[in-house]
């Protein structure tokens, strides 16, 4: 999904600075969108890094318009075999660095006077999902920071939103579904349109939430998700 959006701000004439903890896929990433399309290897998880990364990105590119809060890990496993460590892991990815990362650009969109926030929640949190209680967790957290933000930013000229995706078709939504045939039937069928979501379908939300068209809207928490979240 992080990817389908680069290549949907490149198409459309937005510096893109894309960040993450394999330098080769970067490279090869940002050779393939073009001039437009920069990288940062960082590890999100670094929580105290994440001011420098900061200021490197205003340094180098100038002003911060939009912040997209793509990154995210997931776990499958039972309630009763997670241990703190691999939830705490979870919340910290998930959460915690959306957090840090989120106050730091705040702080340069605020004497900007502008900027465009969009975070990524999930499906998990609109009803309960058996073996993900961290994402689970986690992307409830999101939805609740969203309309936080945004009542508190919006003043000072920065848009907050979310994008709730449906199950999408990635290598997570992969791990979670091809090898438990049950559990991909039953997200087919309590999706009305009876088909798992695209890349480019979440990319085209992002977009819109950050552009000019999305002017008046924050706070809004957007499900791209075939009607999954009011199927029966």
């Amino acid at each position: 999904m992080g990817l389908a959006t680069a290549k949907k701000f490149v198409e459309n004439n937005i510096k893109t600075i894309i960040i993450g903890r394999n330098e080769k896929n970067l490279a090869e990433t940002s050779k393939n969108l073009g001039e437009l399309c920069s990288y940062k290897v960082f590890d999100l998880s670094n929580l105290k890094g994440i001011p420098q990364l900061v200021n490197e990105v205003t340094s180098e590119f100038g002003a911060i318009d939009i912040l997209v809060n793509n990154a995210g890990i997931n776990q499958k496993k039972a309630f009763t075999e997670v241990t703190d460590e691999e939830f705490q892991q979870v919340i910290l990815t998930n959460i915690t660095s959306v957090f840090v990362l989120s106050r730091e650009v705040a702080r340069i969109m605020l004497q900007q006077k502008s900027g465009c926030i969009i975070n990524i929640s999930s499906m998990a949190a609109q009803y309960g999902i058996p073996y993900v209680i961290a994402y689970t967790a986690s992307k409830s957290a999101i939805k609740g920071m969203t309309k936080a933000m945004a009542v508190e930013l919006s003043p000072g000229g920065i848009r907050v939103n979310c994008v709730a995706p449906g199950f999408i078709e990635t290598n997570m939504s992969a791990k979670a579904l091809d090898d438990d045939p049950q559990r991909k039937q039953k997200v087919l069928s309590r999706t009305p349109m009876g088909k798992l979501g695209q890349p480019d379908d979440i990319a085209e939300a992002i977009y819109y939430l950050a552009s000019d068209a999305a002017k008046y809207l924050t706070g809004v928490v957007l499900p791209v998700d075939g009607g999954n979240s009011i199927g029966f």
